[in-house]
């Protein structure tokens, strides 16, 4: 960023100069203070890459990234459960719209633990896996972001495609959060995998994806029509404001329409004591696959669709 343009004192200025001035003046020192605001205060190397914790504000905020200006991949309050920061975040417990009362919850990837720790405080006679390929998040996680594993939540380190396809007892609920430096690996979307997903599941059982919107995934059709090939129940949830998507699917045919699904979420605004409106995100957000989503290339493991 450029520094701000000094004041000419020895001219007369006009007062719409004076006034772009101004505004440029604002706008560098609100990026100096981002850039103050948001330190490093962890960096590690890691299997797969550089871990970063980053201190955000004031308030405590934590993010964790896999390389510098990178993505946030995870941002936690340590201490306090309930913040919940990013929107993909606040709209994952749609879930429960589709699923109430979850009793045993699968989580592949865990980041700094934001969605397992809501979940083990709110739903307190749930078991809870969570399944982390790289060791040194796990460690992070626990070091700087306050995640805690006890006898309902514990976090393995482990591929969660072979977890999946080894389990040995379904789930009621399979959050699947897992992204490398740049998106969702492959072999967490093809339909090879999704067949395991189901399997997985109990007979009413209830899966949700987070990924990258189109803009931003080459693969985002194909991974929605992934999905549709596997699952009798498939809906997408738009996130205003933001690059990600979620995608829920049931084994099950029997889900709730967009009206019940809204009503829902309102009352899980009370029940979770939510500091957002999920009933607003789940209304302006839940949607069937558009025409795109539908006609995508079902990925498979022997072949990845060549993309430019």
């Amino acid at each position: 960023m450029h520094p701000p343009i000094p004041w000419n004192h020895g001219q007369r200025t006009a007062p719409l100069a004076h006034g772009l001035l101004a505004l440029l003046l604002i706008t560098w020192s609100l990026g100096a203070f981002a850039q103050v605001a948001e330190r490093v205060i962890y960096k590690a190397p890691s299997r797969f890459s550089d871990l970063l914790v980053v201190s955000e504000d004031s308030e405590g905020l934590r993010s964790l990234r896999f390389e510098m200006y990178g993505a946030r991949q995870s941002v936690v309050k340590p201490g306090d459960p309930d913040h919940l920061e990013l929107t993909y975040a606040r709209a994952i417990l749609a879930v429960f719209t589709w699923k109430p009362e979850p009793r045993r919850i699968l989580v592949v990837g865990l980041g700094g633990g934001t969605i397992p720790m809501f979940m083990r405080k709110h739903l307190p006679d749930a078991d809870i896996d969570v399944i982390e390929l790289d060791p040194a998040v796990v460690e992070v996680a626990r070091s700087h972001f306050g995640f805690r594993d006890d006898q309902r939540l514990k976090a393995h380190v482990g591929d969660g495609r072979h977890w999946i396809e080894r389990a040995r007892s379904r789930y009621d609920l399979i959050v699947l959060d897992a992204f490398g430096t740049h998106e969702v690996p492959y072999a967490l979307a093809t339909r090879e995998f999704l067949l395991a997903v189901q399997q997985s599941l109990a007979a009413d059982g209830v899966a949700i994806a987070n990924m990258w919107s189109r803009s931003a995934n080459a693969l985002y059709d194909d991974m929605v029509s992934t999905y549709l090939s596997v699952f009798p129940a498939v809906s997408v949830m738009d996130l205003a404001g933001s690059g990600n998507r979620l995608v829920l699917a049931s084994r099950s045919t029997v889900v709730p329409d967009l009206g019940e699904a809204t009503e829902r979420a309102s009352r899980l605004n009370a029940r979770f004591s939510l500091r957002h409106d999920l009933a607003a995100m789940v209304r302006q957000g839940l949607r069937q696959a558009d025409r795109d989503e539908r006609g995508g290339t079902v990925l498979t493991d022997a072949a990845r669709p060549a993309r430019p």
